[in-house]
């Protein structure tokens, strides 16, 4: 069974630091795309953020410089390290992995990332 565990949100002060972590297991984490998705209260699901199995990375406009991502292959897991945090981040951040051959698709239950003074 394919799981998706995500940890690290927290309250955090504008200008503040968190990193998230994804821990994958079930699968074979080195044949994941994994990617970080965000939804803020009243909002669509967005896109934050990719990277492949050998660590080519992308991100949204909206992030860019601020958020990166990055995976530990034989940890079986992906981050994200988000700074200068602004309001406008608070949502809950999405762990998502898509196996590069099947396209089957996974998601993690969710970790909530507040940014307020």
């Amino acid at each position: 069974q394919v799981q998706l565990v995500e940890s690290g949100g927290g309250l955090v002060q504008p200008g503040g630091s968190l990193t998230l972590s994804c821990v994958a297991s079930g699968i074979s984490f080195s044949l994941l795309n994994m990617a970080w998705y965000r939804q803020a209260p009243g909002k669509q699901r967005e896109w934050v953020a990719l990277v492949t199995p050998g660590s080519g990375t992308t991100s949204a406009d909206s992030v860019k410089g601020r958020f990166t991502i990055s995976r530990d292959n034989a940890k079986n897991t992906a981050y994200l390290h988000l700074n200068d945090l602004k309001p406008e981040d608070t949502g809950v951040y999405f762990c998502n992995a898509v196996q590069r051959v099947s396209r089957e698709n996974y998601w993690g239950q969710g970790t909530q990332v507040t940014v307020s003074s």
